[in-house]
C-alpha cells in the first residue's frame, strides 16, 4: 500500500486494523527479518509485514511481554495510551526529512510513535510541550489529539518508521487551520 513517489517526504505504507484493545496500555514491538517470507511465518493477529528503510520488518501491536518465534528484536516501544475496548487500526508509515523540513499541521485520532533510524526531529504540540526525537534515543509518543508540528533539527537526514494508532471509525491524520506553532523547535537546529 506505499504511497512513496519521491525520495523525501513522509508515506503510508500499511493501514491495518487491529481490533479492540482490552488493556488501556499497548506497546509496538519493531522485529527485523531476513525475508518477507520468515516475517510473515511468525505474523500475529495484531502484526503487520512491511519492507521499509532497507530491512523487512514485523510490526505488532501486543502486551509488553509479547515475543516472536524468531526475528531480531530492535525495538519495544510504550506504553502507548490508549482506550481499553475500542477499536483501533494501526497506520505504519515511513519518513525521510532533510534537516530544517517541517510536516504542516495536524492531529491525530489516536497516539502517534515514531522509532527514529537517523537523524532528529523536534516536535512542538499545542500543550506547549517540545519533544526531540533522535537515533538511539527513546522514541517519541504523541497521545492523541494533540495539534503537532515536526521539523526535521540537526545536520543529518531523518529516517523514521512511525505508527498512528488510531481509533478505526475515524481518519489516522486530520490537517489543521485552527493552531499556530510557537516556534519551539527553531532553537533545536
Amino acid at each position: 500500500m506505499s504511497q512513496r513517489t519521491e525520495k523525501v517526504g513522509c508515506w503510508i505504507l500499511a493501514n491495518d486494523p487491529v481490533g479492540k484493545l482490552a488493556k488501556s496500555r499497548v506497546f509496538w514491538h519493531l522485529d527485523a527479518y531476513p525475508t518477507g517470507a520468515a516475517a510473515e511465518a511468525d505474523k500475529g493477529p495484531r502484526s503487520t509485514v512491511i519492507e521499509s528503510l532497507g530491512k523487512v520488518w514485523l510490526m505488532t501491536i501486543e502486551d509488553e511481554k509479547w515475543r516472536p518465534a524468531h526475528g531480531d528484536r530492535i525495538a519495544e516501544i510504550g506504553p502507548i495510551p490508549i482506550v481499553a475496548g475500542e477499536s483501533y487500526s494501526a497506520q505504519y508509515m515511513e519518513t525521510i526529512f532533510t534537516p530544517s523540513m517541517t510536516a504542516a499541521e495536524h492531529v491525530h485520532s489516536g497516539p502517534e510513535v515514531w522509532y527514529t533510524l537517523a537523524g532528529e526531529t523536534c516536535l512542538e504540540t499545542s500543550d506547549g510541550r517540545v519533544q526531540v526525537g533522535r537515533a538511539g534515543g527513546p522514541p517519541v509518543i504523541v497521545p492523541e489529539g494533540l495539534a503537532m508540528h515536526l521539523t526535521a533539527t540537526g545536520m543529518e537526514e531523518r529516517r523514521a518508521l512511525v505508527l498512528i494508532l488510531h481509533d478505526s471509525t475515524k481518519a489516522a491524520t486530520t490537517m489543521i487551520h485552527y493552531w499556530t506553532p510557537k516556534g519551539l523547535c527553531k532553537n533545536k537546529n
